[in-house]
């Protein structure tokens, strides 16, 4: 895919020192490289994008950005969310306002390039404003809380997301969708977003995105083959070490 099929498209990386489970995530070593660098090594394999650029806090996290070489920004600490953090940063830099704007979560270090591809594929659509991935899930995987489900109408748009498991199967039932926490926005959209008060179904399900849903808003979810391991404890940090030596080794 070319960049002239789209308009011009930005990465942000929000990137905060604080966090419940995992505090100083961001800067968690992995293989002698902090996790947010490992994002970022990432979605510089994807060639669509005119900047990528770290959304962080923390004096710490934007220190070991400029050393690495990774342009940052820094934004305000009293964000509820990512989604709020990379407005800010976009706006600091003074994009394009016909830019796409992605959110790249910053605890994916396995973060596959061809995902960032899938979701901006859709926007050549001048219809589409919102994307986001998902992947076909096993039963077992569906009803695990920790796992959002989507299910979406014949021309691949958000009807639900849910922690539960959906659609319900009063028969047998193969087919769960397992969202992917990745977006892109037109950043017309993003501003919109953010400026919208936290919903009913938002505050119930603990999902962001069901604000945009309650607010008559279409989320396009692109269905793709790849997975994604999120680092949301030290136990899980310890896995993504693991598998990215045993990529090493593998010569990935």
């Amino acid at each position: 895919m070319s960049l002239n099929n789209l308009p011009p498209c930005y990465a942000f990386i929000p990137a905060r020192y604080g966090s419940t489970r995992f505090p100083g995530k961001a800067l968690a070593d992995i293989l002698g490289k902090p996790m947010f660098f490992h994002v970022y090594k990432q979605a510089k394999k994807c060639p669509l994008f005119q900047n990528i650029i770290l959304a962080t806090d923390h004096e710490l996290i934007a220190q070991k950005a400029q050393e690495l070489n990774v342009p940052v920004v820094m934004t305000a600490n009293t964000h509820k969310s990512g989604t709020d953090r990379i407005l800010e940063a976009a706006q600091k830099l003074n994009i394009d306002s016909k830019s796409i704007v992605v959110n790249i979560q910053g605890d994916e270090p396995l973060l596959h390039p061809a995902m960032l591809e899938e979701l901006l594929t859709p926007f050549k659509n001048p219809e589409v404003n919102i994307t986001t991935l998902a992947r076909n899930i096993t039963l077992e995987e569906a009803k695990n809380p920790n796992v959002v489900k989507v299910v979406i109408d014949k021309n691949n748009n958000a009807l639900y997301f849910s922690r539960s498991l959906i659609p319900y199967p009063r028969e047998e039932n193969k087919l769960y969708l397992g969202h992917i926490g990745l977006y892109a926005y037109r950043f017309a959209y993003l501003k919109i977003f953010t400026s919208l008060k936290q919903s009913f179904l938002e505050k119930v399900e603990g999902l962001e995105q069901l604000r945009l849903l309650e607010n008559g808003y279409k989320i396009f979810v692109h269905l793709t083959q790849h997975s994604s391991f999120g680092v949301d404890t030290p136990e899980d940090l310890q896995k993504v070490i693991t598998l990215m030596k045993t990529n090493q080794e593998k010569g990935e």
